[in-house]
């Protein structure tokens, strides 16, 4: 029977419990670490079960130890410190008053973004090493086979801190993908998947790089995409994924780049699978673009089948009609379904209340069967 398997793209509602730990950190407060350790190792363990029972295929630890995807990094590397000035996305500048009920409404997270003031080096591999064994002992727990964890991208690290001590973005660039390289390589060596989060390579267009042209954004988006290959260089690219999205929150998205406009330099990436948003009323009508594209016979597409940033819980035939669109253009065996983005972005933040972004992925995985027992030629 042809199967569709289902994954999604990391970061999970965490408990409050683990929020809570998480930013008493943060400020700096003294902390029992041998029941900190405990908390993080039993909550990792239960979001992995929970992802068994929900039926998802290649689960991640819900990045439960991390405070977001790309700032957990100042507790690995050094030269890192204070915090950064926020950048709204261009999109939300467009409309103030909406930028102005986001931020007085709680919709955007408040958290340390520290800027890059000296030179970057490991700092402490610790974190990984205690990441790595207690998502190994969840997998196990729950009987899964293969799992993944989410690294930040060299580009990613620089969009939300930046560097007032290199002399230029692309040497602080090849500086951090250096740093983390050993990160990289450590996650694959452990036998996990290796998931580099890139929002920098969507995201980007509208923050880093929102007054340049669409052009001049994709030459600079070949530049990151050659600074992440050559940090995966010792990494087989079977065992790399790469997710890029345009920002995993409700606005306007007015001022996103389209997907094609990228496509070409996000296949130059070493990565062999590619997780994308596919669902939000942005970015659902881009299936198509996929279709013009000529894409390599190893290449897998992972589609965001969910919207990230809404409560409506999709049903199940919608979920099975996303997949057979990308079904259609490369084949089952090389699609795997998952979401636009993460339900968890930041602790203790997130759009979609905990409990219903498990009742969407349960219609993910329903979906997935829906679409397995149609090209199974199943009733």
């Amino acid at each position: 029977m042809t199967r569709i398997r289902t994954t999604h793209v990391g970061s999970l509602p965490r408990s409050q419990e683990v929020a809570d730990l998480l930013f008493a950190r943060e400020r700096g407060e003294a902390l029992d670490e041998a029941a900190y350790a405990a908390v993080m190792r039993e909550a990792t363990q239960a979001v992995v079960a929970r992802q068994k029972a929900t039926g998802i295929d290649i689960p991640s630890d819900g990045e439960t130890s991390k405070i977001s995807y790309a700032t957990y990094i100042k507790d690995r590397l050094t030269g890192f410190e204070g915090d950064s000035p926020r950048r709204a996305p261009a999109d939300l500048k467009e409309y103030p008053s909406f930028l102005e009920r986001l931020a007085k409404s709680g919709g955007t997270p408040s958290y340390r973004r520290p800027c890059c003031v000296g030179p970057i080096a490991v700092k402490d591999t610790k974190p990984l090493e205690t990441d790595l064994a207690t998502m190994r002992e969840a997998l196990a727990a729950a009987g899964y086979a293969e799992g993944f964890l989410n690294a930040a991208s060299p580009g990613v690290i620089a969009l939300f801190q930046p560097s007032t001590w290199h002399r230029s973005l692309d040497a602080y660039m090849e500086d951090v993908a250096e740093a983390m390289r050993g990160e990289y390589e450590a996650i694959v060596g452990a036998g996990l998947i290796l998931q580099i989060d890139a929002p920098d390579l969507g995201l980007g267009r509208h923050m880093m790089y929102a007054d340049a042209s669409d052009a001049d954004f994709v030459r600079r988006a070949e530049v990151h995409v050659e600074i992440l290959n050559r940090a995966l260089r010792n990494v087989p690219a079977d065992r790399v994924r790469m997710h890029i999205c345009w920002g995993n929150y409700e606005g306007p998205h007015t001022r996103d780049i389209p997907l094609e406009a990228i496509l070409s330099t996000l296949l130059k990436a070493k990565p062999r699978a590619l997780l994308f948003e596919a669902s939000n009323p942005r970015h659902a009508h881009e299936w198509t673009a996929w279709a013009r594209t000529t894409i390599p016979d190893d290449y897998v597409l992972i589609p965001g089948c969910l919207d990230s940033t809404t409560n409506f819980v999709e049903h199940p035939e919608l979920v099975a009609q996303r997949i057979e669109r990308f079904v259609t253009i490369v084949g089952a065996e090389r699609v795997i379904a998952s979401t636009d983005c993460g339900f968890g972005t930041f602790a203790g933040f997130g759009a979609v209340d905990p409990e219903i972004a498990w009742a969407k992925l349960r219609a993910l995985v329903e979906g997935a069967e829906i679409a397995s027992r149609r090209l199974s030629g199943a009733a």
